[in-house]
């Protein structure tokens, strides 16, 4: 959640700053009325309180002085009374206050670059130079035909579209990717964990997914359980509504999931291959950190990313997003692009964000910093989305035959 005081005593400067990520003014002055009303609910409440305070006074002035105090009684009893739509009224205020915040997103940082969307992303550089074909390169679905890796029609009747499976090799290939990103992930400090695939709403809440994307959560019938859009939700909320020594920072955490969405903004986008499913498998990086250092630690993973695609062999190249591109929870994103020979372009495997202290807000998730409690800073990232880097794999790696190389630094996972 954003902080609502400096919303309030700051409104114009905190305005211009959401305005960049794209968030309609009306939205804001809407936001900025229910302050108001919340300032009056509570100056109209203080001000019953302090008359009752000071009529209290006078019983014992009363008693001093010999009166007869049931006259005072009756009007102390008539102000407690009328205070009770005086708190309710103050009470309904801060709610919708609250409620209101819970769908502004977070501020980004002063640095991310002005835009509207991915066409106004920045490109910071290039990692590796992408392979000469003296053939003509396929997209991944049509060497998953060639090498009967992917079967996309049984997943269709299984499930519905946007779901596939992986068959003998392509799935062998899966598995050593997992183990793979794991091993790297533990090798840079990352404590891995095997998490719930489904978690509660208060979770979901904590890292920003609700309330406002519900329509892209798979959410299970007659309990308050959605499966996990990622791992960010069940590693990131392991510290929910707690306090953490500040020795214990930064905490860095990965673990493998499957990642369910129903991609409800996407209809008609990359409806052929695998290149956006319903399910999907990635393995996550977070990281719980002291204000000071999350930038450092923001590098250390956008880096550390980047050198697994390395270690692949995978021409990549880092992105930076721009206000009107980035998510939800981000203050700043880099995502790492993956080169696609089949495509022709460069796709979207990894995005890094730090969300400053905007979940930790959500989730009251705190460090001790002396005597006073103060929010950590949390930061997501994926080293990898597994299924992009099969797809990247297949085009990059295949054979004029149809055939696929499989990465040195892989094969002893295979």
């Amino acid at each position: 959640m954003i902080d609502l005081k400096y919303l309030q005593n700051s409104f114009e400067e905190a305005s211009a700053r959401l305005e960049k990520k794209g968030v309609d003014s009306a939205i804001l002055q809407e936001l900025k009325e229910q302050f108001e009303a919340l300032k009056s609910a509570n100056a109209k409440l203080e001000a019953s309180k302090a008359k009752q305070n000071d009529m209290s006074k006078l019983f014992g002035q009363y008693k001093r002085e010999g009166k007869d105090i049931s006259e005072l009684k009756a009007k102390v009893d008539a102000n407690k009374e009328a205070m009770v739509p005086l708190q309710e009224e103050a009470r309904r205020a801060q709610e919708k206050l609250e409620a209101m915040a819970l769908s502004i997103p977070n501020f980004p940082d002063d640095s991310v670059p002005f835009g509207k969307d991915e066409d106004d992303n920045i490109e910071i550089k290039k990692v590796l130079t992408p392979r000469e074909f003296d053939f003509q390169p396929l997209e991944h679905w049509a060497l998953a035909e060639k090498n009967g890796w992917i079967d996309f029609q049984r997943g269709v009747k299984l499930a519905k579209s946007r779901f596939a499976i992986l068959k003998g090799e392509a799935a062998r290939v899966e598995r050593a990717l997992i183990n793979f990103f794991l091993d790297t992930n533990r090798s840079k400090g990352f404590e891995e964990y095997c998490v719930p695939f489904m978690n509660n709403s208060a979770m979901l809440q904590g890292t920003g997914q609700l309330p406002k994307f519900e329509d892209d959560l798979f959410k299970i019938e007659d309990e308050d359980l959605y499966l996990i859009p990622t791992a960010e939700v069940p590693l990131t909320n392991m510290y929910n509504d707690e306090i953490i020594a500040s020795e214990e920072l930064p905490l860095l955490m990965t673990g493998y999931t499957p990642c369910f969405r129903k991609e409800a903004g996407s209809a008609g986008r990359d409806t052929r291959g695998m290149i956006r499913q319903h399910q999907f498998d990635k393995v996550e990086m977070v990281a719980i950190s002291h204000p000071d250092k999350s930038d450092e630690v923001f590098e250390m993973m956008v880096q550390n990313a980047s050198d697994i695609l390395t270690a692949l062999g995978l021409p990549h190249r880092v992105v930076e997003l721009c206000g009107g591109d980035l998510g939800f929870s981000a203050a700043k994103t880099i995502d790492l692009e993956v080169w696609l020979p089949g495509q022709n372009k460069y796709r979207e495997i990894s995005s890094i964000s730090n969300t400053r202290d905007f979940q930790a807000r959500r989730a009251k998730i705190r460090f001790k910093d002396g005597k006073k409690n103060r929010f950590v800073h949390t930061l997501n990232g994926s080293a990898l989305a597994v299924g992009r880097t099969l797809i990247a794999i297949m085009e990059n790696y295949q054979n004029e035959d149809g055939s696929i190389t499989i990465p040195s630094v892989l094969q002893k996972y295979m």
